[in-house]
């Protein structure tokens, strides 16, 4: 109400500047008074002085829109009995002090809208009867106590005045006021002593302070008052600045910009408070703390924290309101405190709120509800999570809604509607509203749901026909789900279980593959060791062994010793033994000839495949030459590969004359990067060095 207050003005030029073709009617121009049941109408007249021709008994008078710029005491003397005189929309500057002497019953005055910049207390000193007093829009300068004197007075508004602070008088007065419009002026302080005039004012139940540009409240300055409407408030709000309200009921704090933030302590002041409006008013942090600042609010039924871009709360921000029954928490942004990879699992923060009645989360971006999130919310009657981006919601989680009455789910990216899932909401529904989302019109997504919209007569579905439309498959696209036939559906169990089977059948495969993919040499690597130990290591190895002192006489780069000294070294026992030439060569020989002598005596030739080994020359144009030549002369097949890092066949049959192709599978091996394989790829090396070196015919 208080942005419609502020925006009307601006409301009302755009709709007089919309383009376009009108269809206007112009009504006929007025040309006297209307009089009807003792009431005259003479609004819009142009007139520049009260009419003397009017009917001596009326009682309600109206000269608003008109050019007068004075109403003097004997021009209303005529009319003795008004009640209720308007006068808004003139030019008048002055109130004359005798008007309520000529009109003694006079209890609505209306001078909204004119040119009076002062308002004394002799000008309003006789206006004992007076209830309503209308003065917005005035430019007003209050003198002394202008309203002291109005004992009856009930709603008083002096709106848009300029005025520079909220005070309107020093002394206690105004006993009766019901309404309070102190809406679009300039003060942007409340002072303790502000309201002090309203102290005996028990009857306040509405202070309007809509677009009100306050900045700073001193603490107590709402003691007197008992209703609260305040706007663009840049404090945090620590509890002080509701000293005495402890009787206060209702607090209505929206459309503050997003500016306020809170404290543990802000509420502790007002504790049988039962309606709190913070719409578009929090700061995003401002509810996130702990203990909850709604905490002392035990009777609170109504909570309004909407619009507010809230993305963090405590699952204890409304421990202690059992009495809540209203939450509106729609347009913030809590949906991932709702998801299951939330960084403590999901926050349960409705857990404490049993008498929860209307809950709207709508437009809050959330895609997934936990399966315990309403979770003993059986008084729940009214639940709104539109414009969210539900897909496939859990089973069960709306199985405790058994009150449930009111269910809008529109405008998400819901498919499918199961009985898992809807049948406990649906069963005593009034109103649903799912329109909006793509449904899928198929026999496992639709058929229950259709068959309940057509069996039931208990819930309204607005829109049914026109706007709950099928997006897939596609025969039935941007057709009603009313269209889809049921009958389809019958005699399905022949293709149910093809499906089952071949749905089966394709898991399998597709498990295989991914086991097969990412574990398959752990699977090698188990059935290696089966083999060895069924069938020991190798019988090559047992008939040739006799005639080698070495297993396997290692080629590597001077770069690459650490590697094979920490990875290859530690593989020696007894029935394993490398030819290290740092390590093995013989004293007293040429390191060539101390070469060749130790690869006469070892069955194997390993080669450790780096980069750094193919641009050795030394190893390249000596070492490997002559071991490959020595297995052509013997017709031999000894080489194994032990790749380092991924070498291409090109470069390898360049320097090392040998490619990948010449070699058996098992003879090539690729250390691993994962350190779990390690000893995978130690079985498949004392495999290779147990394989015959006799060539495969």
């Amino acid at each position: 109400m208080n942005a419609l207050n502020c925006l009307l003005p601006t409301m009302i030029i755009i709709c007089c500047l919309m383009p376009g073709p009108h269809n206007c009617v112009a009504l006929p121009r007025k040309t006297s008074c209307h009089v009807h049941d003792s009431i005259a109408d003479c609004s819009h007249l142009s007139l520049s002085a009260v009419p003397q021709n009017l009917p001596s008994n009326i009682i309600s008078l109206d000269l608003s829109h008109n050019r007068l710029k004075s109403i003097p005491p004997v021009s209303l003397s005529p009319y003795p009995g008004l009640c209720r005189l308007s006068v808004s929309h003139n030019s008048i500057t002055k109130l004359d002090p005798g008007l309520c002497q000529a009109l003694p019953l006079l209890q609505t005055l209306n001078m909204g809208h004119n040119q009076v910049h002062v308002l004394k207390k002799e000008d309003v000193n006789h206006c004992t009867n007076l209830t309503w007093l209308i003065m917005a829009s005035n430019k007003l300068k209050l003198q002394g106590e202008p309203f002291s004197a109005l004992q009856r007075l009930q709603v008083l508004d002096v709106s848009l005045n300029k005025l520079q602070s909220a005070k309107l008088g020093t002394q206690i007065q105004l006993p009766n006021l019901v309404s309070l419009n102190l809406a679009l002026n300039d003060f942007t302080t409340l002072k303790k002593d502000d309201f002090l005039f309203l102290n005996n004012s028990s009857s306040l139940l509405v202070l309007n302070m809509s677009c009100v540009p306050l900045k700073m409240l001193e603490p107590g300055s709402f003691k007197p008052i008992s209703g609260l409407h305040y706007n663009f408030i840049k404090q945090i709000l620590t509890g002080k600045e509701f000293e005495g309200l402890d009787q206060v009921e209702e607090i209505y704090m929206s459309n503050n910009q997003q500016t306020v933030n809170l404290k543990s302590t802000s509420f502790v002041n007002v504790p049988n408070l039962r309606v709190l409006t913070l719409r578009k008013s929090l700061k995003a942090e401002a509810v996130n703390l702990d203990p909850s600042p709604f905490s002392p609010l035990t009777n609170l039924t109504f909570l309004d924290l909407s619009n507010n871009n809230i993305a963090n709360i405590r699952e204890d921000m409304l421990k202690g309101l059992a009495n809540l029954k209203v939450l509106k928490l729609q347009h913030n942004n809590i949906a991932r405190l709702w998801k299951s990879a939330n960084l403590g699992g999901p926050v349960l923060f409705l857990k404490h709120t049993p008498r929860l009645v209307t809950l709207q989360m709508d437009s809050n971006g959330l895609d997934e509800i936990p399966a315990e999130a309403l979770r003993g919310l059986g008084n729940l009657r009214n639940l709104n999570l539109s414009s969210n981006l539900f897909n496939r919601l859990k089973d069960t989680i709306f199985d405790d809604l058994d009150s449930l009455r009111v269910l809008n789910v529109q405008k998400n990216l819901i498919t499918a509607v199961r009985p898992e899932v809807f049948k406990t909401p649906l069963a005593n529904l009034s109103l649903l509203v799912m329109d909006k989302n793509p449904f899928d019109c198929t026999c496992e997504t639709m058929l229950w749901f259709v068959t309940w919209l057509n069996e039931t007569n208990m819930t309204h579905v607005p829109g049914l026909r026109d706007q709950y439309l099928c997006n897939t498959p596609l025969a039935y696209f941007n057709r009603s789900i009313m269209e889809f036939d049921p009958l389809s559906c019958k005699d399905m169990t022949p293709f149910q279980t093809l499906y089952i089977l071949s749905s089966t059948a394709v898991v399998m495969l597709i498990v295989t593959a991914f086991v097969v993919r990412y574990q398959g040499w752990r699977i090698l690597f188990y059935w290696n060791i089966l083999i060895n130990r069924t069938l020991g290591f190798s019988d090559a190895h047992v008939a040739e062994g006799r005639e080698f002192k070495y297993d396997a006489y290692i080629i590597h780069a001077e770069q690459d010793s650490s590697w094979v000294e920490r990875r290859l070294s530690p593989l020696e026992n007894d029935k394993c033994k490398f030819c290290l030439e740092d390590r093995d060569s013989l004293p007293g020989m040429s390191q060539p000839a101390s070469i060749l002598d130790n690869m006469k005596k070892s069955r194997k030739i390993l080669f450790v495949v780096t980069e750094t080994l193919l641009r050795d020359p030394w190893c390249t144009r000596f070492i490997a030459q002559h071991a490959i030549h020595r297995d052509i002369e013997a017709n031999r097949d000894s080489v194994i590969l032990v790749f380092l890092q991924d070498v291409h066949d090109y470069k390898l049959s360049r320097s090392l004359y040998l490619r990948r192709g010449m070699l058996r599978p098992c003879c090539i091996l690729d250390w691993p990067v994962h350190k779990e394989r390690v000893p995978a790829f130690h079985q498949k090396l004392l495999m290779a060095l147990g394989m015959t070196n006799r060539l495969m015919d």
